[in-house]
């Protein structure tokens, strides 16, 4: 019976866990990142599988004592403190099916990363009034297990297919000269769009033994290279004093840039630990530090003269500034079977923040805990939620290792501030 147990509790929603955990963690984790990778749905025991799910995130994170260190001829000192995240949904959809012979393989889409903050005129306006970051993941991923021992061991390759792109709005605090900047007498507003696309690859390691459902895995996720990114920047609104500016500062103008999206290693466990009982737990690492300042660059200047984050007015016209350290998450819960029908789970998770000095990603502790209800042996509905703290801190100037100085147009601080979130998920077994 304790067997047959596990085994009954190894297939349930609770414990694939795009729910409690994978989901709602990573929906507000460090760097930009939402949804995150999740291959869970390829370990389902059926033969045929399609999952959905969506969360809605609320981070709650407040900005306050903000004072415009920009040096601008037109100084800020209005509001000091603003709302800087806007609320979210993440949504997820994975097919996976079993081809035989030991091969199991899954299509889904995602929205791995992104980020939304609107503070609106604000002491940090030449930094930032608001910023919205998306991203589309299309992923395949096969499996070969082969029995060893009491279990099965597991091959996992991959490939994904990325979109991300994006927009930013902030004063305009000078505009490019050959001379250098030439400052702005007003208070006008500046527009970057940007878009880009790469493909990755993921390669990875699954140790099962079912009749205790324990399941021990191991998945690296390449980088994502975005060499191509194009856009553009607009700065129309300088239209009125164009005559005071030099020739073309009004205007639209085509730019470029190259950045990365982080590789990432997670390590994940499970085990049953008595009847109806189920301990999980995870590890992971993204290199987050791959994001440094993105400098954008006029396409006019591309091939002559190289765009790195201290090239010279008007190659560098503007940067997205990010200095991110990598990012740890460490999670642990344990989940219960009540009866054929009902299970649920609970934990706890520790995510390092990326910010080290400058911005607002610090240190997140979440609690989270979800039902599965099974009201037939091949459907699935499940319910979640999450209840987190965003821990305090400062931001400031900080430096990366081209000695081009971030956060010079404002300082501020925040305290520890409230981060919810509620998912809903359905499975359909064939």
């Amino acid at each position: 019976m304790y067997n047959l147990r596990l085994k009954a509790l190894l297939g349930a929603g609770c414990f694939s866990l795009a729910l409690v955990g994978t989901t709602i963690n990573g929906a507000h984790a460090g760097g930009i990142e939402r949804g995150g990778y999740d291959i869970d749905l390829l370990f389902d025991p059926a033969p045929f599988t399609v999952n959905t799910d969506a969360t809605y995130v609320s981070p709650h994170r407040k900005l306050k004592n903000a004072v415009d260190t920009s040096g601008n001829p037109a100084p800020l000192s209005g509001n000091s403190s603003t709302r800087n995240t806007d609320d979210y949904w993440v949504p997820y959809f994975g097919v996976k099916a079993s081809l035989g012979h030991g091969v199991d393989c899954l299509l889904d889409y995602s929205q791995p990363w992104g980020a939304s903050s609107s503070p609106g005129i604000w002491n940090g306006s030449y930094s930032n009034i608001e910023t919205n970051i998306k991203s589309n993941n299309y992923a395949g991923t096969c499996s070969y297990k082969m029995d060893v021992g009491k279990g099965q061991l597991r091959f996992i390759g991959g490939a994904f297919y990325q979109e991300v792109y994006g927009f930013k709005t902030s004063y305009i605090g000078g505009v490019p000269d050959l001379s250098g900047v030439f400052p702005v007498p007003a208070n006008f507003v500046g527009r970057v769009d940007l878009k880009a696309d790469g493909w990755g690859w993921r390669a990875g390691i699954a140790y099962e033994i079912p009749d205790i459902a324990l399941r021990a895995s191991l998945v690296y996720n390449s980088q994502v290279k975005l060499d191509n990114i194009s856009g553009t920047l607009d700065t129309t609104s300088l239209a009125p004093i164009a005559a005071f500016l030099p020739p073309g500062s009004s205007a639209v103008t085509d730019i470029y840039g190259s950045a990365k999206m982080p590789d990432s290693v997670e390590l994940k466990l499970q085990s049953g630990i008595a009847p109806g009982w189920l301990a999980f737990g995870s590890i992971k690492w993204v290199n987050w530090s791959v994001l440094q300042s993105i400098p954008i660059c006029s396409t006019a200047s591309k091939g002559i003269a190289p765009c790195t984050s201290v090239s010279p007015s008007p190659v560098r016209l503007t940067s997205l500034d990010l200095m991110y350290r990598d990012g740890w998450t460490v999670t642990g819960g344990i989940g219960h079977q009540f009866n054929e029908q009902w299970s649920g789970a609970v934990q706890i998770s520790w995510d390092r923040g990326t910010s080290h000095g400058y911005g607002d990603q610090s240190d997140t502790w979440t609690l989270g805990g979800g039902v599965a209800y099974t009201p037939r042996p091949n459907i699935e509905l499940r319910l979640a939620g999450a209840i987190g703290v965003l821990t305090s801190g400062h931001s400031g100037v900080l430096t990366d290792e081209n000695g081009y100085p971030a956060g010079t147009d404002v300082s501020y601080d925040f305290g520890n501030d409230l981060v919810t979130a509620i998912s809903g998920g359905l499975k359909i077994k064939f």
